[in-house]
């Protein structure tokens, strides 16, 4: 999927020094919506052994990791995941994203959403996909409305985030009725 100059394609161990540099960049701009990182996170080290355990939880069934890079040059300019995954009666998963604070704004977070829900769907066959955001949060409560979740609830001291437990506003998106595959 390529939009506006991004493309969103599978996360690689390559792709742990870019990871790291766009981390950094936008290590301020995203402090207020993530939990505390070690100075480890935004090194390259840091970055391939988290991509390392990604790939781990990806082969196992349990995610399915993207990148968001420029389609000319491809430094990273964010990323999104689909975790958590859950079969069986459940069939549902988590949606995690951020995009750089130079890209925020274009539609990308709601492209990657559109097409991580496409996935969702017809690749891993998951019925619902979730996700929270702070109560404050509304740029990102605007990406996931027009990706089409809907609010379902309120969850009091879901993650801990910039210091302190932090209440966060749930989001779904169901992805179809069909029983759940065998």
């Amino acid at each position: 999927m390529i939009i506006d100059g991004v493309e969103m394609r599978g996360l690689e161990t390559g792709d742990a020094a870019g990871l790291a540099v766009a981390y950094a960049r936008n290590r301020a701009f995203m402090a207020p919506f993530e939990p505390a990182r070690p100075p480890e996170f935004y090194t390259e080290r840091g970055q391939r052994a988290r991509i390392e355990g990604m790939l781990a939880d990806r082969d196992a069934g349990r995610m399915v990791p993207y990148v968001l890079v420029e389609a000319v040059g491809g430094a990273p300019v964010g990323a999104i995941n689909l975790g958590s995954i859950a079969l069986g009666p459940l069939c549902s998963g988590g949606v995690g994203y951020w995009v750089d604070q130079d890209w925020n704004g274009k539609g990308l977070a709601t492209a990657a959403l559109e097409q991580v829900c496409r996935v969702a769907r017809e690749e891993v066959g998951l019925h619902r996909v979730e996700a929270g955001t702070l109560l404050g949060n509304l740029a990102s409560q605007r990406v996931l409305r027009k990706a089409g979740f809907e609010e379902y609830g309120i969850a009091p001291r879901y993650l801990h985030i910039d210091g302190a437990w932090r209440d966060h506003r749930l989001f779904q998106r169901l992805l179809h009725d069909d029983p759940p595959a065998r």
